[in-house]
Parts: structure tokens; sequence; C-alpha cells
């Protein structure tokens, strides 16, 4: 029997995924003319040299302008990954590298404890779990330099880091369904001092330094199974947040603030030949075929793979060729399955670039590349954007839906 957007959620299966058990490139150095060996920037070190600051950010995308009256609004994707570890399967660099094809931007929700060595590992105290507990182990010391070498080739090629936390606790009474505000905020100083504390934890000094302020780079999340967000949020909010992606089970609509920040969640998409739809992760997509097993009989895999490929581009399509809402995909670096929804990703996103390459307004970003160009929209614009549900169009098209602003801006979502 198939699991439903709301059975699965429920059972905690939309955002859960352990892993199991490349350098990237830097700033261009050398002083010539052209931008491919521009100035190589000054590294100023913050604390223990674990990250820099470097300067801005390469390749983001030019300033975001408002929508104007009559235009058609772009068409938003994200692609997302929870936990964000390299453990020797190559999939951290080989979404680097598509990426890169397709000049994407994505979200990496790092998690904290995946650069922390096993060794040290009671230096993380969890809420309402023991020392040093986590329900997703901890990387090899090879693993944790592949997974610094990614972030660093991450952030440098214009990709956001955001954080997934820590131990990844969805069950019992150390769940973090169960936590309280200060406990998120205990939670969110541990996963961020992993970061900027990598160098003294493992004692390595001939790695470099994370080209970012790790204070000022983190501007969201994605809560363990989207669980806790409600908690969560007033912590985030204190921290200068401006996003949050742990809401479970969200429609294909535009987003409006939650207690202040910016409510992106997990989708609901059509899950083909099935009467049900599934969350936009491949966690909710294997808990629907597979029930849980991630090594179910081989003799399934194409059409699984087929049918993952397929809920993530009709996803896209719908909301595409309607009300234009934002696509959010969350993933794992994982082997689920044979790799079939690394591969079902991957065709989404090709399939997604194509459209691009044709001259379409589609964006393919990070979630705080996102955020960016809804913070500059006009409130009342936002306003009629929500006005619009799942699959639907503007009556008349999009030439005459987009009005002149008025002056009256009161109740907006956009300035919650």
């Amino acid at each position: 029997m198939g699991l439903g957007v709301g059975a699965a959620a429920a059972l905690g299966l939309a955002g859960c995924g352990t892993l199991t058990s490349s350098d990237g490139p830097t700033h261009a150095g050398g002083s010539g003319r052209s931008p491919e060996s521009s100035p190589k920037p000054t590294a100023r070190p913050i604390g223990d040299g674990s990250t820099a600051f470097t300067g801005k950010q390469p390749k983001q995308p030019a300033k975001p302008e408002p929508l104007e009256p009559g235009q058609t609004p772009p068409q938003f994707v994200v692609f997302s990954w929870d936990g964000a570890g390299e453990v020797g399967n190559g999939l951290f660099p080989r979404f680097l590298d598509l990426a890169k094809e397709y000049e994407a931007h994505m979200t990496f929700f790092l998690s904290g404890l995946y650069l922390l060595p096993e060794s040290k590992k009671r230096l993380y105290d969890p809420p309402n779990n023991p020392r040093g507990a986590s329900d997703i182990g901890y990387l090899t010391d090879a693993h944790i330099k592949d997974t610094l070498a990614n972030v660093r080739r991450a952030w440098l090629e214009g990709h956001e880091i955001g954080t997934h936390f820590n131990g990844h606790f969805c069950a019992g009474s150390g769940s973090v369904g169960n936590w309280t505000p200060q406990q998120w905020r205990s939670e969110i100083e541990q996963a961020t001092s992993f970061v900027k504390q990598w160098r003294t934890n493992t004692g390595w000094t001939d790695l470099p330094s994370l080209p970012f302020d790790y204070d000022k780079e983190l501007v969201g999340g994605r809560t363990p199974c989207l669980l806790g967000q409600d908690n969560l949020l007033p912590t985030a909010r204190a921290l200068g947040w401006r996003y949050d992606a742990s809401s479970p089970g969200g429609r294909q609509v535009w987003p409006q603030k939650k207690q202040g920040i910016w409510d992106l969640p997990l989708q609901q998409i059509p899950f083909p030949g099935r009467s049900f739809e599934v969350l936009s992760m491949d966690y909710n997509m294997l808990a629907n075929q597979s029930v849980n097993s991630t090594k179910a009989p081989a003799y399934n895999y194409p059409g699984w793979r087929e049918q993952s490929a397929q809920a993530y581009i009709q996803g896209f399509k719908r909301a595409y060729e309607t009300n234009r809402a934002p696509f959010f995909v969350g993933n794992h670096f994982e082997q689920w399955n044979g790799g079939i929804y690394m591969d079902a990703v991957e065709e989404a996103l090709k399939h997604i670039a194509r459209e691009k390459e044709k001259g379409e307004d589609v964006r393919l970003v990070s979630f705080r590349q996102f955020v960016d160009w809804l913070d500059v929209q006009k409130p009342e614009v936002l306003d009629q954007l929500r006005t619009l549900d799942v699959g639907q169009a503007p009556a008349g098209g999009w030439q005459g839906f987009i009005k002149a602003p008025s002056t009256n801006t009161a109740g907006s979502q956009n300035a919650a």
C-alpha cells in the first residue's frame, strides 16, 4: 500500500536519511585582465582559521528587480541537499559538476557533525539526548576532509551553505519535534561552532579555510524529518535567519512568512500512476515505492527511477505552466535502491535546464537567492500572486495580472 503525503510525513519519512560509509577550485589567481585570471582576494582568517572572510561571494546572479505591471514572474527552482556530507560515493562533486554545467545554484544544508571527528564526539551535547549521541553517526577523517573540500568548492561556485543541524533525532522523547526554542538555540550554536572550529577539533593545519563567515552565510535551514519548526522559528528570527525550509506537505503556491520568517516547504507534487501526491524529496518517494527498504529487488529500479523523475518534472511543469509558484526539491547524497533517486533528480534538473536554455525565464537558484528576490518585491504584488491556487493560471494571462501598485499595502504577508 502506498503512503500518501500526510501518512509518510506523519511517520517522519519525508526528511530523514542516514549517510553510510575533490578538492574544488579556488579563486583564480594571477594579475591578468580577463575574469578567469582576476586577482586573488585577500582572505581574513576568522577565529582559529577554520573559516575566513574572502569578500563577496563569487558567481551570484544579477541584483534582483521588482516585477513590473504585466510582467510574467520568473519560474524559480531550488534544488537542496540535506546533510551535505561526502562519504566516498562521489555524489557531492557529481552534483556540483552538474550545477556548473547547467549554470544552476543550489542550497546545501550541512550537518555540523559532519565536520566533527568521532574522537571528539563528546563535544556535542544534544538536547534531550546523551552527550555524543547521533542518529546519523560520524564521518571518518577522510570523509570529513572530502566534505570540507566540497563545501569550499560549493561556496566558491555560488551555492549556499545552510544547516541541517547536528544529530538528526526524529523519534522518542529526544526528538527534535519536542525541543524548546532554547534547545534549538543550543543546537544551532553547536552546529555553527563545529563549522567554525573544525581546525581546532581536528588538529589539521594543512587544509585551507572555508572561504566564508558562517555567522553571515547562515540564513536558513531544514530540520531533521521536517519536525519542530514552530519552536525553531522564534530562535531563527532572533538569530536573523531569513527563511526556513522545514514545513512538511507544502502546496505549490507562492510562499508567505511564518513568525516573520519566509516559510519555504517541500511540496506535494504529482506521483505518476498513483492517486495521491508525494513530497518533493527522495525519501518520500522511497517510502511509497519500497516501504522504507533501501535495497528492494533490482527489477523494480527502472520503473521507480522513471516514476521519480517524472514526479519532479510534472511538479515543475504544473507550476511553470500555471501560477509560476517556486518549485522546491530536497534530496540526500544517498544510493538507495541502486541510486535511482540520484539519477531521477539529475534527469529532472537537466529537463528544467533545457527549458531555461530555450530562453524562458527559468532560474535555478539557492533558497538565499530566492528570498533575495522575494524581499525586493512589492507587497501587493506578492499578495496578488498568492491568490493563484495550485495549477491555476491567471485568467486572461499574465499581461493584465500584475497591476500597478496601490497605496494601500495593509495586511501584506511580505511585511510580516
